[in-house]
């Protein structure tokens, strides 16, 4: 599959994990695919880098649970064609209060499809969890088919694939104009491409690249800080992925700050736990002194509260971020007046899981099929008059 003259069937910006997966599933079509990126890859500029991610069926929103149904198995396909394990099983908590309407929508939308689960009351959780101390009323939704993702590996798998079939990369090449038309013209610091169609994928940079097409997005970029905290020698083992789960914490107030994190995996003897929210940045001068303190107070409060045997101070501290929408849920629809244009952004730090099933989303976009998945609760014009031209 080879192309001259800079002309493309689709050229995607941003070698994100979405960006990555849409070029990859486009490839898969015959199509001739160019994938963009401003940096150098890999690089950990953006929302995609790091040693692990979690996955896993349970969401409050049944239009998530029935895309991780196709999410799974795709994450398997890609294991198999890239020859690399990406995912180690080791089970998801929701830990939530009791009675709160989000417990039973998660419930809900998980008999929906027929997930395994269970429902743990506060002493069962303890019991099968001797790390964890949590409240009277509160319970978790366990997912035993959840786990982590090997984040930096899965990102290198699709591109490997991607260029095995024929894809082509460009990095550290921004891109500096966008002309929509039946062509699309995309002009970048070393070259002119055309191609029939475009896909933004361009992570936390995506609401100017939108705005350059006339499309104006509620995309807040901001600031994740992603801590690991030390295990002591005598709770390091229960820590291990064999023994402890990847866990959400969505209870949420007082003492609570709402919190993920995964067993030790990436640093020897460290447990990742870190806050779901932070700052917002520019994220081209994302690591300038924004106070962020809070974001480390919620988040010790919570380890001082709910983890036995973890340090009081973070070992490490790194950065991430995320690109939030006000309802979550990302954009993934047409520019409205060019169609040949599809926008995927604002994953609001729960888009990496899902990356297979948003490429596939991509490509029949992109192919105009009709889609296999409810697209409703990612179309542009939800927020109208916010998302206009």
């Amino acid at each position: 599959m080879t192309t001259s003259k800079g002309v493309y069937d689709v050229i995607v910006i941003g070698a994100g994990i979405e960006g990555s997966s849409s070029a990859y599933n486009l490839v898969k079509q015959g199509l001739r695919v160019l994938l963009l990126d401003q940096f150098p890859l890999p690089h950990s500029r953006g929302s995609s880098h790091g040693q692990s991610r979690i996955t896993r069926y349970v969401y409050e929103d049944e239009f998530y649970v029935r895309m991780m149904v196709d999410a799974f198995p795709l994450w398997s396909r890609l294991e198999q064609e890239s020859g690399v394990e990406l995912f180690t099983n080791c089970g998801v908590l929701d830990i939530r209060r009791g009675g709160c309407p989000g417990m039973r929508r998660a419930l809900d939308a998980l008999r929906a499809h027929n997930i395994p689960h269970e429902s743990l009351s506060s002493p069962e959780l303890q019991r099968r969890f001797p790390v964890l101390t949590t409240g009277q009323g509160d319970v978790a939704i366990w997912d035993p088919n959840g786990g982590l993702l090997r984040a930096d590996q899965a990102l290198r798998a699709f591109q490997t694939v991607f260029k095995q079939l024929g894809g082509v990369i460009h990095d550290n090449e921004p891109v500096t104009s966008v002309t929509p038309g039946s062509q699309v013209v995309i002009a970048t610091t070393k070259s002119v491409y055309t191609s029939a169609n475009v896909v933004f994928a361009a992570g936390p940079w995506s609401g100017p690249l939108c705005a350059s097409v006339g499309l104006h997005l509620p995309l807040k970029p901001i600031r994740i800080s992603v801590f690991y905290w030390r295990a002591s020698d005598d709770y390091r083992e229960m820590y291990g992925s064999s023994q402890f789960p990847c866990f959400i914490d969505s209870r949420g107030g007082g003492s609570h700050f709402h919190t993920y994190g995964l067993p030790i995996s990436e640093y020897p003897g460290l447990v990742k736990v870190c806050p779901h929210e932070g700052p917002s940045i520019d994220p081209d001068d994302r690591d300038k002194g924004t106070d962020d303190s809070w974001t480390e107070e919620g988040t010790l409060a919570t380890v001082k509260s709910t983890f036995k045997g973890l340090a009081t101070t973070p070992s490490i501290r790194e950065y991430c971020i995320y690109t939030e929408t006000p309802d979550k849920h990302p954009f993934l629809d047409q520019h409205p007046r060019f169609p040949n244009i599809i926008v995927a952004a604002g994953f609001s730090g729960h888009g990496f899981k899902l990356a297979p099933v948003i490429g596939k989303a991509v490509t029949e976009l992109v192919l105009k099929k009709v889609p296999t998945y409810n697209m409703k609760p990612f179309k542009i014009d939800r927020f109208e008059p916010r998302s206009h031209l």
